[in-house]
């Protein structure tokens, strides 16, 4: 699949990037502490890292594990969450504010629902769906231990809303095969039939998003793929004729980008990121 979609040479690239251990990356949350005030409690903890240029708010650790930083008041108090840097950009685009009422449809266990909030200043009307019992438990445990308290949790399936609701952004960040985070940590097992599968939720959800967005709003959708099967593929087969189009954005420095669809970014893997797309799109007609 890989071959058919980036022939050999970043094929090979791809395949490089998973066999790579990433290092533990994290962002501070800025509802219970500013990303200064983290990076010098890091500091007196004896804790080695990088800063990400593109968001003030993430750091990359220096040979520290998960564990390590586990043990620390910052984890404990909700201050910091563990999360890919990859998995940072589509709150980062979808640019919540406050007052807005902002959808994240398939939100467990909660890492980008809570950086939503802090984007927001804790002031954005956030509904986040789950509609796996477990994981919604999970994704309650950390809007407590974030302080995000106005998030509506919903143990539903996003895709059984009634189309009465209307949202001013929507953020989808579809289920998918996991083709960009495949690592020596994680075994996966993808074939086309699985994919295919995939590919046919994602497109549901992402008809639904449309339902539910407001004329004018804005949505990100976004998938830990680098398949164009579920990404251009699933962007093509749902645009056509939906009253929506892409919203171009530009990469943050650094990032590295396999070749997409102009205006959206897919995230190659590498040493420091995973696989990951993103589109932004904009509503500009009545909902279907």
């Amino acid at each position: 699949m890989l071959l058919a979609d980036y022939g050999r040479e970043l094929s090979e690239r791809i395949m490089a990037g998973y066999e790579v251990v990433r290092p533990v990356t994290l962002r501070f949350n800025t509802l219970k502490i500013t990303a200064e005030e983290g990076k010098r409690a890091l500091k007196e903890a004896d804790f080695s890292f990088e800063e990400v240029g593109w968001y003030p708010a993430a750091v990359i650790l220096n040979g520290h594990t998960e564990e390590d930083i586990r043990r620390t008041s910052l984890y404990e108090e909700g201050k910091i969450y563990l999360q890919s840097l990859s998995s940072m950009l589509p709150p980062l685009y979808l640019s919540p504010k406050r007052g807005e009422s902002i959808l994240d449809m398939t939100a467990a266990p909660g890492g980008k629902t809570t950086e939503l909030a802090a984007l927001s200043c804790g002031e954005a009307l956030i509904t986040a769906c789950e509609r796996d019992k477990l994981r919604y438990e999970r994704l309650l445990f950390n809007l407590r231990r974030q302080g995000a308290g106005r998030v509506t949790a919903l143990c539903t399936d996003a895709a059984s809303l009634d189309d009465l609701f209307c949202f001013d952004k929507i953020l989808l960040d579809a289920p998918c095969s996991g083709s960009g985070t495949v690592s020596p940590r994680k075994n996966a097992r993808i074939d086309a039939a699985y994919v295919e599968r995939c590919a046919r939720l994602q497109e549901k959800l992402l008809r639904k998003a449309l339902k539910l967005l407001k004329k004018g709003g804005e949505m990100v959708y976004s998938t830990c793929s680098v398949l164009k099967r579920e990404n251009e593929d699933v962007l093509r087969k749902v645009l056509e004729g939906c009253g929506a189009e892409i919203v171009p954005v530009e990469s943050p420095a650094g990032v590295p980008l396999l070749p997409s669809v102009e205006g959206t970014l897919c995230v190659m893997p590498t040493a420091q990121y995973e696989g990951f797309f993103l589109a932004k799109l904009k509503k500009n007609e009545v909902r279907p």
